[in-house]
């Protein structure tokens, strides 16, 4: 069964968790995360929606750093140390009018999409669909607390893209999916 999340979350328009943002955590931040193409015949854009649009202001592969206007709200974040599924991720609110300036300094092209949060078996999932160059692309990512954590897939969930550097959004702004042979996905 499907249900979107109240949209009045605050987090809902990052996708991130902002609740400890000035404390002193020591363990380092962890994004360990599951992705999938989405089945466009078996996808109902659900409810409410937020407009994303990032820009990332450098381009190694290893590590990425990027702004991201997400509605109303602005966040810097640092994504580096990929093992597996798991990776640094570090956000930082910043003004929205700052982040709007530092989107001219983007490297490439600017990813934008519209994210859906869905709740289906007992996780939060993000569906992103995206526009601009990247029009035709959907994805779905699920969030876990461990890489081996058992989850269920949605009806709409197709073949698994996690870990295929195609599909993270540094890419997309760099080789856009309107500019793929599509045979190649």
């Amino acid at each position: 069964m499907c249900a979107i999340s109240p949209f009045q979350d605050d987090n809902f328009a990052s996708g991130i968790n902002i609740n400890n943002f000035g404390t002193k955590n020591t363990e380092m931040a962890k994004e360990i995360e599951r992705k999938f193409l989405v089945i466009p015949d078996k996808w109902k854009q659900p409810g409410e929606k937020v407009f994303i649009k990032q820009a990332f202001l450098s381009e190694n592969p290893d590590r990425s750093v990027r702004v991201r206007i997400s509605g109303e709200k602005a966040f810097l974040t640092i994504k580096g140390g990929q093992k597996g599924m798991t990776r640094d991720e570090f956000n930082y609110p910043v003004p929205l009018p700052d982040a709007e300036e530092l989107m001219g300094l983007a490297v490439n092209s600017v990813v934008e999409k519209f994210r859906y949060r869905i709740n289906y078996g007992n996780k939060v999932w993000e569906v992103d669909e995206f526009t601009g160059v990247n029009q035709g692309l959907i994805l779905a990512e699920v969030e876990l607390v461990s890489e081996s954590e058992k989850i269920q897939l949605p009806d709409w969930a197709g073949k698994e893209v996690t870990g295929d550097q195609r599909y993270y959004n540094l890419y997309l702004a760099k080789f856009p999916f309107g500019s793929w042979q599509r045979n190649s996905f």
